[in-house]
């Protein structure tokens, strides 16, 4: 029992189940990027708007990058993440798909509307933000600038 225990403990701590994938507490950096055990993660896919990117809502402005955090924060609370990595990106950053049990983060962030899928590097949350869409949900439940062209004009 005992060995199984620090078997169990290693993998908690190194983060390694396997090859490619990390389990572990985390971080959350903005609404798709994670650390965990000082590795980061973007959330493959999906693109969340900014920190400090301005959003409207009923004529209002707000910062829906930070919404878009807080709610992954939210929904991640202190439940243990795991992430399927598929690479790293050119900022060395593992490309993921990360879970909170069976639930798919990234597709979570998409359907709900705090995050678009980025239809540039992949096409499989394309339905969920078309649910999002439909539904008024986050973002769209407003008018915002993509994320993408929102960072090429700050």
């Amino acid at each position: 029992m005992n060995k199984l225990f620090l078997i169990i403990t290693f993998f908690f701590v190194t983060g390694n189940v396997f090859a490619g994938e990390f389990l572990g507490l985390s971080k959350v950096i903005d609404g798709d990027t994670i650390y965990i055990n000082y590795q980061k993660f973007r959330l493959e896919g999906i693109d969340a708007p900014e920190i400090r990117q301005l959003c409207e809502k009923k004529k209002k402005e707000y910062f829906c990058g930070r919404e878009s955090k807080n709610k992954l924060i939210t929904k991640i609370g202190t439940s243990i993440v795991r992430c399927v990595s598929s690479g790293k990106d050119k900022y060395k950053r593992h490309l993921a798909t990360c879970f909170i049990r069976d639930v798919n983060l990234n597709k979570w962030m998409v359907r709900q509307g705090y995050a678009v899928a980025y239809k540039r590097y992949s096409k499989k949350y394309i339905d969920d933000e078309d649910f999002a869409k439909k539904n008024k949900l986050g973002i769209w439940s407003g008018t915002f600038m993509p994320p993408e062209k929102w960072r090429k004009l700050n």
